[in-house]
């Protein structure tokens, strides 16, 4: 066959998708007709989009403005020094508590009750009759509807029914009562018993319209509509309901970890805190009981005129401190057993001869602070002289850490039984800002907490990533002494401990002598 006696190639499809091209010139123009009054539509539709969003952006700060009105308490205090509510939240608790209250469905049963017979009275001859009863039936039953609200909605349903299929006139109330009943079945019911509900009701309608004329005046799809919508109002209003209560159980649960979640946290803190405290005080302990070992081995040695019962005593306290030392390493080791290899610390514990040293790094960190002694200086116990150094310098450790730039005052006093501590910062030179506070620890042990500060500033405490309070009080609980900490009564941060004293360290207190104050 040559190219001209093949068959023309047929034409591309052309015109709207799924229907076919038209190609006579009458649908073609049909065609761009109905595409050209589509974007018409569009366009109008776009405007009147363009119209009301900025009518929408102009009624904003107007919408704002009573929505702050109605929602925000007012300036005026309330009789007694209480804060006046708002008077939206006020409206809306007072509706509240009435629709709460036990009189509440008894009330506006009785009340649609008596407007229902008012409408029908001019209505009819005598409301002494089949009109008058079923009117009764289809309201009053309402007054019961919380104790026995699917008896009551048979009975007013019921009763509404025969009203409208014996032909007798539509009343506004009885309407009402009918929806009102049909909304709180459809929060009552299961979801497959208002399924049953809403067809038997829509069946009811039809059978009206076609059994009588009592409904002619309203169309059957709006009546068919309005009673769908009084059903599917109540169940969804249902589903809300129980979504709203398995989110808040689910807040809850999960309040309930997380503050499961901080108590551990704060259980672990304070494991950790004592744990480093225990290994300072080994150091402590072992240094007397070695000393105490020592002594015991060399008084045989030293002394000559020792009975044979004497060196066999001095043998044996030297054999207990030593097992004393195996001991305690022992448990030593037993406390590093879930410690990093860089918190080991072969240095010597300090005591309160460091203190100016300790003084002079926070001056070299660019800090502030004045240290005051007063009392009696003397040598305390290691136990109590290294608690007080540690105090110190977690106290100084965070201000310099949530208040730099801040003076910080270092008070420590002798008292003939304790020895108090009180490091005390005036806030924070300018206000730290704090990009990630979830990362942040808390000074307490706990979760992060910001805390306002006299002065009007906020701190955020840091806490198990650092030792800070939960440390100091450890020291001055292990001691049998006080500890406090929290803002100060004229800015800033305050921590104050004290430590009682060993009885070998008291000295007889002079008569008359007074405390120094705090």
């Amino acid at each position: 066959m040559s190219s001209d006696d093949r068959p023309p190639a047929p034409a591309p499809p052309s015109g709207p998708p799924g229907g076919a091209a038209p190609t006579a010139f009458g649908p073609a123009v049909a065609h761009h007709a109905w595409r050209l009054s589509g974007r018409i539509v569009a366009g109008v539709g776009q405007l009147l989009l363009w119209l009301l969003t900025g009518v929408g952006t102009l009624l904003r700060p107007v919408g704002r403005r009573v929505a702050a009105r109605l929602t925000s308490p007012s300036r005026q205090a309330a009789p007694g020094g209480d804060t006046a509510t708002a008077p939206l939240p006020r409206w809306i608790n007072l509706w509240g508590e009435v629709t709460g209250a036990w009189y509440f469905a008894p009330l506006t049963g009785f009340l649609l009750a008596l407007a229902a017979l008012a409408e029908l009275v001019p209505r009819v001859p005598s409301p002494f009759g089949v009109a008058g009863a079923l009117v009764v039936a289809a309201t009053l039953p309402l007054v019961w509807r919380r104790e026995y609200l699917r008896p009551v909605a048979a009975v007013a349903l019921g009763a509404v029914a025969a009203s409208l299929l014996t032909g007798q006139p539509l009343l506004v109330t009885t309407t009402l009562a009918a929806f009102y009943t049909l909304y709180a079945l459809g929060r009552e019911l299961p979801r497959q018993s208002t399924g049953i509900l809403a067809v038997g009701s829509v069946v009811t309608v039809v059978v009206v319209y076609v059994a009588t004329a009592t409904l002619d005046e309203i169309p059957w799809p709006a009546a068919i509509v309005a009673v769908l919508a009084a059903i599917g109002l109540g169940d969804a209003r249902t589903v809300v309901e129980s979504a709203g209560r398995t989110q808040a159980a689910a807040q809850e649960r999960n309040n309930e970890t997380l503050t499961r979640l901080s108590v551990a946290q704060r259980e672990q803190a304070v494991m950790r805190e004592r744990a480093r405290i225990a290994r300072e005080l080994h150091d402590v302990v072992a240094h007397s009981v070695s000393m105490i070992a020592v002594q015991a081995e060399t008084a045989p040695y030293t002394m000559d005129a020792l009975s044979p019962q004497a060196r066999e005593g001095y043998a044996e306290i030297a054999r207990t401190a030593r097992e004393a030392l195996v001991e305690m390493r022992r448990l030593l080791s037993v406390l590093r057993a879930d410690a990093r290899p860089d918190q080991s610390d072969s240095s010597p514990q300090p005591r309160l001869d460091r203190l100016p040293e300790l003084i002079d790094q926070h001056r070299g960190a660019g800090g502030r602070v004045e240290m005051d002694v007063r009392g009696d200086p003397r040598a305390l116990s290691t136990t109590v002289e290294l608690s007080a150094y540690r105090i110190v310098q977690e106290a100084l450790t965070n201000a310099r850490r949530h208040a730099p730039g801040a003076e910080v005052h270092v008070d420590l006093v002798y008292l003939p039984d304790r020895l108090a501590v009180r490091v005390r910062d005036d806030g924070a030179a300018a206000p730290t800002t704090v990009l990630n506070p979830g990362a942040v620890p808390s000074r307490t042990g706990g979760a992060d907490a910001t805390v306002t500060l006299p002065d009007g500033r906020t701190r955020v405490e840091p806490g198990p990533g650092g030792h800070g309070l939960v440390g100091m009080r450890e020291r001055a609980t292990m001691l049998g002494g006080r500890f406090s900490a929290g803002p100060a009564a004229h800015g800033g941060f305050q921590v104050e401990a004290e430590l009682p004293l060993t009885r070998r360290e008291n000295p007889a207190r002079e008569p008359g002598s007074e405390v120094p104050p705090r």
